[in-house]
């Protein structure tokens, strides 16, 4: 018990540390950039999110589809298999939520639920896509699920293209029907009901991965298949499955974001939400109920450099080196090596002791 607590404390210290550092090199760049300006710059940058109540409920609405990918690459990466098919079952599902949202009147609540249900659906099948072409033809996972995402946002581009778009405009579709959009929470805000349904998401996610039967199996899996066969796991179905969950909580945070945000499609350019998943991911430690705090980070750094970059001559686009910095430190093992070196010799060298060894003898 005292081992992994410490295991987890040297996690904690580096994700620490890495941000700490990130942020360092982002305050000097920001001080060579803004030069005469730099203070009010950096105050922007850190305390932009929550100086009035419009870039704090930016910063919540925003937190919703970054869990959702959080939950997403966190439950598809335990298998061991590296899909980023989680970036496909968001665009698709948000192209599906829009669809049905414009072209099928339904009575309101029962809108709602069938839009969302059929966007988790259409994010679980197509998430199954690379692990099926894994198992069949052993084509790698990482480089067909980047080709599909290639398929599905051009693919769903032409759908909203060819028939939903608003001829006025020519780019963004036609209206929502009213019925079909998640209401506001607060008012004055744009935070919507999906908040409400991204919790519950959390818990049950958490639930799986951590109090299950298959989370357990999963776990094994990921860490080693040959053992994870030998101890009776069906390993297919439980890569398989992680996959079609993964696929259903990005489709069900994809129609979330659409139908919550949004009252026309709007997403000319791909998201790449899964990007943003597997920094989460990596943040929360691979811990699901770690995820939101993780993603409200990432909202809060975002909407704090908007912020920044409106009122000053610092562009926004600093977030994506703080967010590679952050990636290089975590991923690099040999990061804070040492420290973790020297814990793992002292617990050694108490055990020794406490076992009455060589040690407690000197």
């Amino acid at each position: 018990m005292t081992g992994i607590k410490k295991l987890n404390w040297y996690g904690i210290i580096r994700i620490t540390a890495a941000s700490a550092l990130a942020f360092l090199i982002a305050a000097v760049i920001i001080v060579a950039v803004a030069g005469e300006n730099a203070d009010v710059a950096i105050k922007n940058f850190f305390l932009g999110a929550v100086s009035n109540k419009r870039n704090f409920s930016k910063v919540i609405e925003d937190l919703v589809p970054l869990v959702f990918s959080g939950l997403a690459i966190n439950v598809m990466f335990k298998s061991g298999l590296f899909s980023l098919a989680a970036d496909s079952s968001f665009y698709m599902a948000g192209v599906t939520a829009a669809a049905i949202a414009i072209a099928v009147p339904l009575p309101p609540g029962i809108h709602q639920f069938v839009i969302l249900l059929a966007g988790t659906l259409v994010g679980g099948l197509l998430a199954l896509i690379p692990a099926l072409l894994k198992k069949f033809t052993g084509a790698n996972e990482l480089v067909t699920s980047m080709m599909l995402g290639y398929i599905t946002f051009n693919a769903g581009y032409w759908i909203i293209r060819q028939f939903f778009v608003d001829k006025q405009n020519g780019v963004f579709s036609v209206q929502f029907l009213p019925t079909a959009t998640l209401g506001k929470m607060f008012k004055g805000t744009n935070i919507h009901y999906g908040l409400v349904i991204m919790a519950a998401a959390v818990v049950i996610m958490w639930l799986v991965v951590n109090r299950s039967r298959y989370g357990r199996e999963l776990e094994i899996t990921g860490s080693n298949q040959p053992f994870a066969r030998y101890a009776g796991i069906e390993v297919t179905w439980v890569i398989l499955l992680s996959q079609l969950i993964g696929g259903c909580l990005g489709g069900l945070g994809g129609a979330v974001t659409m139908i919550g945000t949004f009252r026309t499609f709007q997403w000319m350019t791909a998201q790449n939400y899964v990007w943003d998943g597997i920094l989460i991911n990596l943040l929360a430690g691979h811990k699901p109920q770690l995820i939101p705090l993780a993603a409200f980070f990432m909202a809060y750094i975002r909407v704090g450099a908007n912020v920044m970059s409106r009122v000053g001559d610092v562009s926004a686009e600093l977030v994506a080196i703080i967010q590679a910095i952050i990636i290089l430190l975590i991923a690099s093992e040999r990061f804070l090596y040492q420290m973790k070196k020297r814990k793992e010799e002292q617990e050694a060298l108490l055990n020794q002791t406490a076992a009455g060894g060589p040690a407690a003898a000197v």
